[in-house]
């Protein structure tokens, strides 16, 4: 199992997405405003966008870092793995 300290706190931040994109759902089809409703949208934008920070952040931090100190130096799927997962920032 791949779990960090940072995922529960992903986890909270995805679950209050989770509870946005619902009230979106029933803002629309209670005929709501669109600024309400866009509002809500990017509160779910946020929470999403965050999570994936954290995560990333998190990746950077300490994965990367444990298998540069293992090897010694950056390998080139290291390399490869950080250039990969950074396109997501």
């Amino acid at each position: 199992m791949h779990l960090h300290e940072t995922h529960p706190e992903i986890i909270k931040r995805l679950k209050r997405a989770t509870g946005h994109l619902n009230s979106v759902i029933t803002m629309l089809e209670s005929g709501r405003t669109c600024l309400d409703i866009a509002q809500q949208l990017q509160a779910v934008e946020k929470a999403v966008s965050n999570a994936k920070k954290t995560l990333i952040h998190d990746h950077l931090d300490h994965c990367l870092d444990h298998a540069v100190k293992a090897d010694g130096e950056g390998s080139p799927d290291l390399i490869r793995e950080f250039k990969e997962i950074t396109k997501y920032l």
